[in-house]
């Protein structure tokens, strides 16, 4: 009976384990349709979501956000895809450090699509993002992130991203905002 239940757990471990995926991460040409679509999908699946808000995004940001990313020479996304399918989206604008004078990254959104979680498309995502900012002479990456996200705070963690403060005086940094229009 030991034997047999041994091998009845083995075939189990094995029917459970995952192909580890193939992942291709692209940098995002938004005047491309089939990558104007997928970055729209993605967006969409990330807002649907519960650190998203849980709605789509609105009708007008679903019909003019890919042509007004194309616009800004900026505004840069980048895009993993597992067999040409979207599995996570990166999408990130170059600002200015006025401390540093140098270039730096906003990861604006990072979204990975719930058929890819815990597979490790964040973390293949970010290093790119990295590297990219790297190419760009960039002094840093910043990003926002919810305080009840506990999953994407501790990759972020993990692949180094921190609060910070200037001045243990006058405290830690924090990202605020003013709405001007809905």
């Amino acid at each position: 009976m030991d034997g047999c239940r041994a091998r009845r757990r083995a075939r189990q471990a094995i029917a459970n384990e995952q192909e580890p995926i193939v992942l291709e991460i692209i940098d995002v040409d938004f005047n491309n349709p089939e990558h104007g679509q997928q970055v729209l999908a993605m967006l969409n699946e990330y807002a649907s979501g519960p650190m998203g808000g849980n709605t789509p995004l609105p009708e007008y940001a679903q019909r003019n956000l890919i042509p007004e990313l194309a616009k800004r020479p900026t505004a840069r996304a980048l895009l993993a895809r597992v067999d040409g399918e979207a599995a996570g989206v990166a999408i990130y604008i170059e600002g200015f450090s006025t401390f540093a004078c140098r270039p730096l990254v906003n990861l604006h959104d990072l979204g990975v699509s719930p058929r890819f979680q815990g597979q490790g498309v964040g973390k293949q995502l970010l290093a790119a993002l990295e590297d990219r900012a790297r190419r760009l002479g960039c002094c840093k990456i910043t990003l926002e992130v919810l305080e009840g996200n506990d999953v994407a705070q501790g990759l972020y963690r993990k692949l180094g991203y921190e609060g910070y403060s200037l001045d243990e005086d006058t405290g830690r940094a924090m990202f605020w905002q003013k709405k001007l229009a809905a």
